[in-house]
């Protein structure tokens, strides 16, 4: 799939709503957590809201939404749920798996996510392709001090492959991290690939700046090798 001369020398890649199909999952639990204690919420409504965010910046998020302090099991139920999302795993985002496994070897890759490295390399291993990555994984809560929406996390990765921020391609999902993504400088290209993503979401991703929009894994490939039209 590869095979063409690429525009980039190091491609780094968001995680949640990227690689693994998370998103809807995490917010379709939120939704439902939200409703029952009294604010009727969709996944949509959750998403739009709250997709990206993490620590400190998520609970601030859905406190201000629901005008008050989050009840005590809040905290209780979510780590339950991530528990058993970790035993069980997720489904990758559809291409996600074959397009890594096309990447060049000597191609420099890095996660640089929301996400708990624990997080991350757990579902790595579910999806068989912990390999591909190595120890290049970062998290926005535990690498810089300063997670997404800023740019931090996406510099740190470029610096830790030895890559010129300018010289990454950034494949991004979210609002949120497409924002960093956007200020870090690299290439960036907003994926709208998995479920969580509405049909206005490539006008979402357009508005922030993203350089290019990709459908599916296929666009990303061709986009990478300047062979399509995509964007």
């Amino acid at each position: 799939m590869m095979a063409a001369a690429l525009r980039c020398d190091a491609l780094i890649f968001d995680f949640d709503g990227v690689l693994l199909e998370s998103e809807y999952a995490g917010n379709a639990q939120i939704a439902d957590y939200l409703t029952r204690i009294g604010h009727p919420t969709s996944p949509a409504d959750s998403m739009a809201r709250f997709m990206g965010l993490a620590g400190g910046d998520f609970i601030a998020a859905l406190e201000s939404y629901i005008g008050r302090p989050l009840p005590q099991d809040f905290h209780a139920i979510r780590a339950e749920e991530d528990a058993r999302v970790l035993a069980e795993g997720l489904d990758p985002v559809a291409g996600a798996i074959a397009f890594v496994q096309s990447l060049p070897e000597t191609l420099p890759r890095a996660i640089a996510s929301s996400s708990s490295t624990h997080w991350i390399t757990t579902h790595l291993r579910h999806l068989g392709i912990a390999d591909a990555f190595g120890d290049r994984i970062f998290s926005g809560r535990e690498h810089v001090s300063r997670g997404k929406p800023e740019p931090d996390v996406y510099l740190h990765a470029a610096a830790a492959l030895g890559i010129p921020i300018e010289r990454c391609a950034i494949l991004e999902d979210s609002p949120v991290g497409a924002t960093g993504a956007v200020a870090s400088g690299g290439f960036v290209i907003g994926l709208a690939a998995g479920r969580h993503c509405p049909p206005d979401h490539e006008r979402t991703l357009r508005e922030i700046g993203v350089n290019v929009v990709a459908h599916n894994f296929a666009d990303v490939a061709a986009i990478l090798t300047e062979t399509s039209g995509a964007a």
